[in-house]
């Protein structure tokens, strides 16, 4: 079958990225957002995912992290959007459960063509890293935009405010992989009653 690829340019005064993407890869990376621990979470993302993700992004992180946050989630999930194509034939929607140590996380995501996402965290620290721990909510936000989905993450218990947003994003991974997944007997079908995602 062939690769579902998707390639995003986005340059706005705040930031400019580069990002291409390989759903149907082998978790293979190489990230650069100027955000050491926004680098780690895409990195584990992408290769919980078996994504591939090549993504420069170079922001005005003298001014805030927001920005980059923010655009690199609506740049990968436009190029999720892009390589998805018509949709037909994925399974639309999945859901992960994740144990990281001490800490539990469980995302779901529609890939439904509508916008909405939820983010509890429970993270009690601002910094965790060098990352501002309150634009989580910002990347997901981007992403659900970008991609045209539901996107509903949540820490459900821990002690490590890095294995809070680390499992987050490892049953987020896990969870799109799941709705980015094709369904042999559905090839043609688009999943949905509307005719329209």
């Amino acid at each position: 079958m062939k690769a579902r690829t998707g390639a995003v340019k986005r340059d706005t005064t705040e930031t400019q990225i580069a990002l291409k993407l390989n759903i149907d890869g082998t978790g293979v990376y190489k990230v650069t957002t100027g955000i050491r621990f926004f680098d780690h979470m895409l990195e584990l993302f992408t290769r919980h995912g078996g994504f591939d993700l090549t993504l420069t992004c170079n922001g005005d992180l003298d001014v805030d992290q927001h920005h980059t946050v923010e655009d690199v989630g609506i740049a990968l999930g436009e190029a999720f959007d892009k390589a998805l194509g018509n949709k037909k034939g994925i399974l639309r929607a999945g859901y992960f459960v994740m144990a990281m140590d001490e800490t539990l996380a469980v995302a779901a995501v529609d890939l439904s063509g509508r916008v909405a996402y939820v983010v509890d965290d429970k993270v009690k620290t601002r910094l965790v890293g060098d990352f501002q721990a309150e634009l989580l909510a910002d990347f997901f936000d981007g992403f659900a935009r970008g991609a045209r989905a539901n996107v509903h993450v949540k820490t459900m218990y821990g002690r490590s405010n890095h294995h809070k947003i680390e499992a987050i994003f490892k049953a987020f991974a896990r969870a799109l992989r799941g709705a980015c997944s094709r369904d042999e007997r559905m090839a043609e079908i688009l999943p949905s009653t509307k005719g329209l995602l």
